[in-house]
């Protein structure tokens, strides 16, 4: 009998990691930023990272234009997530889960003062705008590239980060429910919890503790969404009216599109939010992977994934929902 010798195991991770984390080292103070109104994955990767980055001695400070979520508080004793400050210079700045440069909002001119911007993100429409850019729309999350960056260099992952980045994972995958969930996916999710993600902790907190003024809006949308197109289309709007009436923030409207889309004829759910008198919001969210919201989302200059995506419309209110509920029916008569 022969024997062969078995090759030595090659590195599991991209080449661009090693230039992450090398950029990392060499630099003492660094910025962790990410997109505005920050969701579950946003959150748990800025902050995960930037726990991470503190552990390795270094100078971090964690900014974003909008105040962290009330319900992501329990990721944050610290309160290391704040508001950016002008006229601070940085070694590096990092990027997470934001698609483009503009989606930092006031962010952006903060750190301008820099020596290195990085990337990193999972969104097909990612502009590539770092000197360093890891872009990989096959994660679900960037929560899980944020994983794989830590797991690489071997850094320590404490109870509170695997808490930070399974938020992260589960948020953006509707908890494991999104088909772009993968196995690797759960695996990263069994190697979190079996550093000390608190499943239960997490649960009550992101899915199980919404405030009365988010009912108050959800009641709102049930009296007020619409259906068209065969019902293959459901959307509503939310004013700033909507927002005073009820007492809730722009942050308690994470997820209610969810509650249209569930509507068994529904493909596409669609929420206009007004943000100005002639600026709307859209978040769109797809059932089909025959219906790429992404692609209609970039004809209004916005962009995100297949399955969900968005985008800020600038001119009246009922001339851009004429828009895009034209360019979904436009997308659903293409597949037919």
């Amino acid at each position: 009998m022969r024997w062969f010798r078995v090759p030595s195991v090659m590195k599991s991770y991209p080449k661009v990691i090693d230039r992450i984390l090398d950029a990392v080292r060499e630099s003492r103070s660094l910025c962790v930023v990410g997109h505005i109104r920050p969701d579950g994955d946003c959150v748990g990767s800025q902050l995960g990272l930037t726990l991470a980055l503190l552990g390795e001695g270094k100078k971090v400070v964690c900014w974003n234009e909008d105040r962290l979520p009330e319900k992501y508080n329990f990721l944050d004793p610290d309160r290391l997530f704040q508001q950016p400050k002008r006229g601070v210079k940085f070694d590096c700045v990092i990027a997470t889960d934001a698609a483009s440069f503009d989606r930092l909002g006031k962010v952006g001119p903060c750190v301008a003062r820099r020596n290195l911007l990085i990337n990193i993100d999972h969104h097909e429409s990612n502009t590539r705008y770092g000197d360093i850019n890891w872009v990989s729309p096959r994660e679900p999350s960037s929560g899980e590239l944020i994983f794989r960056i830590l797991s690489a260099a071997k850094w320590p992952i404490s109870k509170l980060i695997a808490n930070c980045l399974f938020t992260a994972v589960s948020t953006d995958t509707g908890s494991f429910q999104y088909p772009t969930t993968r196995p690797g996916t759960y695996h990263v999710a069994g190697e979190l919890v079996r550093r000390g993600a608190d499943l239960a902790k997490i649960c009550d907190e992101v899915y199980q503790s919404y405030p009365l003024s988010r009912m108050r809006l959800l009641r709102h949308i049930y009296s007020h969404f619409r259906l068209t197109h065969q019902d293959q289309i459901a959307y509503f709007w939310l004013k700033k009216a909507d927002f005073a009436r009820t007492g809730a923030e722009s942050s308690d409207s994470e997820g209610l599109i969810d509650h249209i889309r569930a509507i068994a004829p529904v493909v596409v759910a669609c929420v206009f939010e007004e943000i100005d008198p002639n600026l709307t919001r859209i978040s769109l969210r797809s059932k089909s992977d025959r219906i790429n919201v992404s692609d209609i989302a970039a004809q209004f200059g916005g962009g995100g994934h297949p399955a969900a995506a968005g985008a800020r419309i600038p001119g009246p209110p009922l001339s851009v929902q004429r828009r895009v509920i034209a360019a979904i029916k436009k997308s659903l008569n293409s597949t037919h």
